[in-house]
């Protein structure tokens, strides 16, 4: 409809007309009197005709968009699927390995790119190890399992890393967190075919005519967790049971870790890979439990039939009857760790002539005991998690006491025990961390090592292993034409670099070149410095490993093994002159050695005792370090070796910064 002006009359008219009125007058302001007359007549509405709307465009469809879409929502699909059948049916091994592979490109990407003296998109070389060290320990604690044994390994090993790394990795040796009982029970009934009840002869609703087991472990490490348990004979036990999700792991695990290494050999022109089929065979082994339940008791049968360990020395027994593929029980060991000094030290507040408890001639519990009836533990079975009876009596009032042991002493079986394996059985344990030893007292005043964790060993054969001890007297001896031929023979190109990885100190029979150090350097100098002390460590390692395929594949476990043990004597004070006892026991035993002609041992004979000679001047300086220390002017021997180590270490590109198990 149209308002007309007051001026004219009011006019109306409908819409269903479609007429509009030839002559209207708009709304004018009140102070204006002007008018305006449209100019155009009066036209019917209706649609344009299809000729002046021009060609017919047919509607967007958007194909390409709706094509996208359709794969986009089918790859969701499906990479949920597999994600969900990788989650409840595989572990998440897949997701691992996808997880790893893509990782282990962004790293060797960013050294690809940032590894020069001034790096386009980092700061310095070390912000480029930093970075690099974080990503690879949050993937190691992220995928877990088989992961954190390798980053343990790494971890060992940490001191030919740069800083960066060996701070990162020093933190492998926390505890893995353990899996929950339900998890465990299935791993019981899978492998025997029936409850954990019946299996073991426990009850958890208090009945005390049947043993007790806690469902809480009392240790848990990345690839296995350990409870405790009482059986109905009296028994006390360790069961370590597998981590269920591992057994579906550890292929996918080994087969990720092989490709990233064959990918990181070829692309830093690094000759290791061929290396890496026998150290993924050696990780594989720590999975059967069968197969360490076979190394422990070779391990025992040795310790027995030698007289000078046997007294001092102690491997657990395993029961087979209970133990299976995932599941190892062996008697339960008590015992201060190597890594309680204070406790192995403290004074013995314990009973005369009585051993702490469980060591040779004495029982676990003493008598007159509280706490430890069968009808007490099976009501605590009941009401707690943890029911194992804490065994501190020894300890004394307010439990101020200890073993009572001399450091020495602990520190003198322990290489004498390794030392033994080494040169003389060829069975070498490869994981002697303070975690897997324990310390017992005997009823003499003695120290008596439980050695535990026997999954990981080396075989050493009868030529292999003779050539080792003639290579450690050549060592202490400064005999370069024997070192030289020995290592020729495992294609090493650098003698005088293996001899001091080897004895883990300098070694002066070569000539050590010396460069200039950082200090008095601008910025672009010290970052040039330090690129090629970096480029000097990747030689260094070529130099060592030389042709890879002669390579004897033990050294490299037989390398942690004297790493481990020398990091050992340096965190109790280097109270042992380890390289003068490990040196006396390769000359032994090629004396000893029942695959030797006679002949040759009477050879050998008369060599060792002009070895014996030899070695004094090591006495001289061990002691001269002891009587340092004893005055507050210095470290032991350990610590002057590894401070020599960090100065020819460095200029070999390497910088050693810290203890092994600091953190």
């Amino acid at each position: 409809m149209v308002f007309l002006s007051r001026c004219g009359r009011y006019k109306w008219q409908t819409l269903s007309r479609l007429r509009i009125p030839v002559t209207t007058t708009p709304i004018i302001a009140r102070a204006s009197t002007r008018r305006f007359i449209h100019p155009k007549e009066f036209r019917p509405f209706v649609p344009p005709s299809p000729s002046s709307l021009g060609r017919p465009v047919p509607a967007k469809t958007y194909p390409r968009t709706r094509k996208w879409l359709r794969r986009l929502f089918y790859l969701s699909l499906a990479t949920g699927t597999i994600y969900l059948i990788d989650t409840q049916f595989y572990a998440s091994s897949l997701t691992r390995t996808v997880r790893t592979f893509g990782l282990g490109l962004f790293v060797a990407l960013d050294y690809k790119i940032n590894f020069t003296p001034n790096p386009p998109f980092a700061s310095s070389i070390a912000a480029v190890h930093q970075r690099n060290a974080e990503r690879l320990s949050n993937l190691l604690r992220q995928n877990g399992g088989l992961y954190l044994k390798i980053g343990q390994a790494i971890a060992m090993q940490s001191a030919i890393l740069p800083p960066e790394f060996q701070k990162m990795f020093s933190r492998m040796f926390d505890d893995a967190p353990q899996n929950d009982w339900k998890d465990v029970e299935k791993v019981i009934e899978e492998d025997f075919g029936k409850s954990v009840e019946e299996v073991f002869g426990v009850s958890f609703t208090g009945d005390p005519t049947k043993g007790v087991l806690e469902r809480k472990a009392r240790a848990s490490a990345s690839v296995a967790q350990v409870h405790w348990a009482r059986l109905a004979d009296g028994r006390e036990i360790a069961i370590k049971i597998q981590k269920r999700e591992i057994a579906q792991q550890v292929a996918w695990d080994l087969w990720a870790f092989k490709v990233v290494a064959w990918i990181y050999s070829k692309w830093f022109d690094l000759p290791f890979y061929n290396l890496v089929p026998f150290v993924s065979e050696r990780l594989f082994l720590e999975t059967d439990f069968e197969n360490e339940a076979n190394n422990s008791e070779r391990m025992a049968a040795f310790v027995a039939k030698e007289p000078r360990l046997r007294d001092r020395v102690y491997i657990p027994k395993v029961y087979r009857e209970l133990s299976s593929k995932r599941i190892l029980t062996a008697e339960w060991i008590e015992g201060v760790r190597l890594w309680d000094k204070e406790s192995i030290e403290r004074p013995w507040r314990g009973g005369w002539r009585e051993g702490s408890p469980g060591s040779h001639g004495t029982p676990l519990d003493p008598p007159n005991a509280k706490g430890t009836s069968r009808e007490e533990l099976a009501r605590k079975a009941v009401t707690s998690l943890q029911i194992k009876p804490e065994r501190k009596h020894w300890k004394g009032w307010r439990e101020r006491g200890g073993l009572g042991l001399s450091l020495k002493d602990v520190m003198t079986t322990m290489v004498d025990l390794f030392s033994a394996q080494m040169f003389l059985w060829g069975w070498l344990h490869c994981d002697p961390h303070p975690g897997n030893i324990f310390v017992r007292r005997q009823p003499n005043g003695k120290p008596e090592l439980v050695l535990i964790d026997h999954g990981l060993y080396v075989q050493m054969n009868s030529n292999f292993r003779h050539q080792y001890a003639q290579f450690w007297k050549a060592l202490l001896t400064l005999d370069n034409k024997t070192l030289g031929e020995i290592v020729g023979q495992w294609g090493v190109n650098n003698p005088d670099i293996f001899a001091s990885a080897t004895l883990m100190r300098p070694y002066r029979g070569g000539d050590l070149s010396t460069q200039r150090g950082l200090e008095g350097l601008t910025k672009a100098e010290r970052q040039q410095r330090h690129y090629e002390m970096q480029q000097a460590a990747r030689k260094a390692i070529r130099e060592i490993l030389g042709d890879e395929t002669k390579w004897p594949r033990e050294l490299i476990f037989i390398g942690r093994n004297l790493r481990i043990v020398q990091a050992n004597n340096q965190f109790l004070g280097s109270p042992v002159n380890r390289v003068k006892v490990t040196g006396m026991w390769a000359s032994r035993a090629l004396v000893e050695s029942p695959d030797l002609p006679l002949s040759e041992k009477i050879r050998n004979y008369g060599r060792h005792i002009v070895f014996r000679l030899v070695l004094f001047s090591s006495d001289l300086v061990f002691w001269f370090t002891k009587i340092r220390q004893f005055l507050g002017l210095g470290g032991g021997m350990e610590d002057d070796i590894e401070r020599q180590m960090k100065v020819m270490a460095k200029d070999m590109g390497v910088e050693l910064n810290q203890n092994i198990f600091e953190g």
